[in-house]
């Protein structure tokens, strides 16, 4: 993957458009909604964007973050850095077939009425799978014009949104970007939700084989990645407001019906392809990175041997499988809710990163790093937002009820501790089998 692709695919893993912030509005309105939006990546993104950038231009490995944390912490911390992405890419790949299925049902309800829906669901994982066999260059290069495609509608609605909102609505417009008072239960339920809407960077990292340069990609893919997507949220939005449309009752789903209230029915449909590009493009982008997880660990024998098998084009179809039937298990549970969960977990393994950009700093200070984020103590420093938005996360995750009225909290800290006695069973069965693992190509 050359430099385009790649930021394209690491836009697909975290954003995919601004598909996914309406619930931002419920309770925190248009003026608090966009200062999130804007504030974010600065304190969330950005940080984690840079120590990411020095890690996989250091250290451009397959397995990305698995191999930075084992690295620098051993074996142990770099096994619960797998399982802790694997168990949250449960939780997290759910929800794009769901996307995909909702703004399918757009064009007409009864496209997706009863078990259609999860024939839909299932459709896009055996698509993407599929898709996936063809190598990474292929998924970086199809993440381009897919992007285009779905961004083409909400460039067409910011500018008649943000035109007609100076021209038509400027008192509508003041009034609804004015930061009122806001709920501390909305306020926080938009935090959270743009938190989720913003994580995923290290995902890219997994598939460092493919790209092309990574000592130099990697960092320019990142923060160009980080501009991309704070615009693609802020802008929509913002047309909204000016716009004078109301923020009330505006959740998942509702682009199509404020796009044809701003551009009439032909913008409305391609909003809501838009939203089926999404949840295809997402699921297709992170197939691609989870799938090289596995074997990263398995070329250390903490997995079976036989997940390290590749076809012609390099892709680890065994993983890939495998990670296809796990999600496609997983498409009619309820995680559509389960945000809290995914970036619980995902929360912890992003510590564990960040504790590894500082300990390769200390143990390694002569490792080559092509791009570096300042001294010690600015990476210390670069950690400390993230850690505390988590630490947020982690509190405002403790009422949040789950499945059979379970604590999101505790649920969450159940499937992270899990990853502790599966390390002790692994190694457990590893001293049983053969030293030496040697990869297969089929």
């Amino acid at each position: 993957m050359h430099l385009l692709p790649l930021i394209a695919a690491t836009y697909f893993m975290v954003s995919g458009g601004p598909y996914g912030i309406e619930d931002i509005l419920g309770g925190a309105g248009f003026g608090w909604a966009i200062l999130i939006l804007l504030v974010l990546p600065l304190i969330w993104s950005l940080p984690t964007a840079l120590m990411i950038g020095e890690l996989a231009a250091a250290i451009p490995a397959e397995g990305g973050f698995y191999v930075w944390v084992r690295r620098a912490l051993g074996p142990f911390w770099g096994y619960q850095e797998g399982w802790l992405s694997l168990s949250a890419s449960v939780f997290d790949m759910a929800l794009y077939p769901s996307l995909f299925a909702l703004y399918l049902g757009k064009f007409s309800p009864a496209l997706t009425e009863g078990s259609r829906a999860y024939a839909w669901k299932l459709a896009i994982v055996v698509l993407c799978c599929a898709w996936n066999l063809l190598g990474a260059p292929r998924i970086g290069h199809d993440s381009v014009w897919m992007s285009a495609l779905l961004l083409a509608p909400f460039a067409i609605f910011a500018i008649i949104g943000l035109s007609s909102g100076i021209i038509f609505h400027p008192a509508a417009a003041l009034h609804n970007l004015t930061i009122g008072p806001a709920s501390s239960a909305g306020f926080s339920t938009a935090l959270l939700v743009a938190m989720w809407n913003y994580m995923g960077w290290d995902n890219a990292s997994t598939v460092a084989r493919d790209v092309e340069n990574p000592q130099h990609n990697y960092p320019r893919a990142m923060i160009a990645s980080v501009l991309v997507v704070a615009s693609t949220y802020v802008l929509p939005l913002a047309a909204m407001a000016l716009a004078g449309l109301s923020p009330a009752s505006f959740s998942t789903g509702d682009w199509t019906t404020s796009a044809r209230t701003i551009g009439g029915p032909l913008l409305a449909l391609a909003v809501a392809a838009g939203g089926c590009i999404t949840g295809i493009g997402m699921f297709n982008a992170l197939t691609m990175s989870y799938a090289r997880l596995p074997i990263a660990i398995a070329a250390e024998g903490m997995l079976p041997a036989a997940l390290l098998r590749r076809n012609s084009r390099g892709v680890p179809w065994v993983s890939l499988v495998l990670c296809g039937l796990t999600w496609a298990m997983a498409l009619n549970l309820p995680f559509e809710r389960l945000i809290s969960i995914d970036l619980v977990l995902y929360g912890a393994s992003l510590t564990l990163e960040f504790v590894a950009l500082i300990v390769l700093r200390l143990r390694e200070p002569n490792l080559p790093r092509p791009f570096r984020v300042g001294n010690l103590a600015t990476a210390c420093l670069l950690a400390v937002c993230p850690v505390a938005l988590i630490g947020y996360a982690l509190y405002a995750s403790r009422d949040e009820k789950v499945l059979g009225g379970i604590s999101a909290l505790v649920f969450a800290a159940a499937v992270a501790f899990l990853g502790l006695p599966l390390y002790g069973l692994t190694v457990a069965i590893r001293k049983r089998m053969p030293a030496e693992i040697i990869p297969v190509t089929d």
